[in-house]
């Protein structure tokens, strides 16, 4: 028996299964990538869909009238699909600005949110718009709805004067005298006690963009009469006009008066009438008397 023709018979017959196995195997990683390629080409994004952008936000909290620095400014990545409009790719491009609104951490900077770039200066100055003012009122925690108005805010002024003369019965009226008014600060502010001993107190006070014909109107409402703010929806932007409320206009429907409510838990009393009174009712008696017999009558009154 030959030896080595056995084995060259067995390796040839082992090995064509496997040089087969081998051929099916790349043959179908083949089709496999070709296939995932071609689906990704139909399913996959297009027009940069799914890629991201690098875009200048807040690293910090940023108020309103902030000279924008470096510090203050950093990248993050975007998707493309999803980028807002007037972003800064550097934050080169937006070191210098103002900011016209407060600006939170992480939230991108844009163009709407700066002064133009002419605008150097920070502060207050910068965050009005052109042919309006800044103008600030003093208000309490009722005044200012207990802290909730803040900056970008609107809201109407309502003022409440007194327009009874000497010696007349007083009549106050309400009024709403500005509408829809731009909050353009909010936030406590220190002030000088009138006592040289006293400490200095702090008070709230809320700054709003008017034009100067509105600051007028503010200034004479708020040197005679008590200002009140009312906060407006985002959406709401509809002035309505109004006649002002007066003590005899709110009192008005209580100008009859209405029948006395019994107390909670008391009981009225019932008062019974009495009967009329029985007619009087006439009685025969027969006297006996001897041999003679008489009548008499008498009357008795009803009961």
């Amino acid at each position: 028996m030959d030896i080595k023709k056995i084995g060259e018979e067995i390796r040839s017959r082992v090995s064509a299964p496997v040089v087969m196995l081998v051929a099916a195997l790349v043959i179908a990683a083949v089709v496999a990538f070709w296939s995932y390629g071609l689906l990704q080409k139909k399913t996959g994004p297009t027009a940069g869909e799914g890629v991201s952008q690098s875009i200048t936000v807040a690293a910090f909290e940023i108020k309103l009238g902030t000279v924008l620095t470096a510090e203050l400014l950093k990248t993050r990545p975007y998707m493309k699909e999803s980028l807002p409009q007037g972003y800064f790719p550097n934050p080169a491009a937006a070191v210098g600005r103002v900011a016209l609104y407060p600006i939170q951490v992480n939230e991108p900077v844009t163009e709407s949110k700066l002064a133009p770039v002419n605008v150097k200066a920070g502060g207050m100055a910068a965050v009005v718009a052109p042919k309006k003012r800044a103008m600030a009122v003093k208000v309490d925690k009722v005044i200012g709805i207990s802290g909730f108005i803040r900056p970008g805010h609107r809201v109407d002024v309502l003022v409440s004067l007194d327009k009874s003369e000497e010696d007349k019965v007083p009549n106050t009226i309400t009024k709403i005298v500005l509408e829809n008014i731009l909050v353009l600060a909010a936030g406590p502010d220190i002030e000088e006690a009138e006592g040289k001993k006293e400490k200095p107190v702090t008070v709230d006070v809320i700054t709003l963009e008017v034009t100067p014909e509105e600051g007028e109107k503010l200034a004479l409402a708020a040197t005679e009469g008590k200002l009140q703010l009312a906060l407006r929806n985002y959406t709401d932007t509809e002035d309505v006009k109004t006649r002002g409320t007066t003590l005899s206009r709110l009192l008005a429907s209580y100008s009859e008066a209405a029948p006395a409510a019994s107390a909670p838990g008391v009981r009225p009393v019932r008062t019974r009438t009495a009967p009329p009174a029985a007619p009087p009712r006439t009685f025969t008696v027969e006297i006996i008397k001897g041999g003679k017999i008489s009548e008499e009558k008498f009357t008795r009154g009803g009961e």
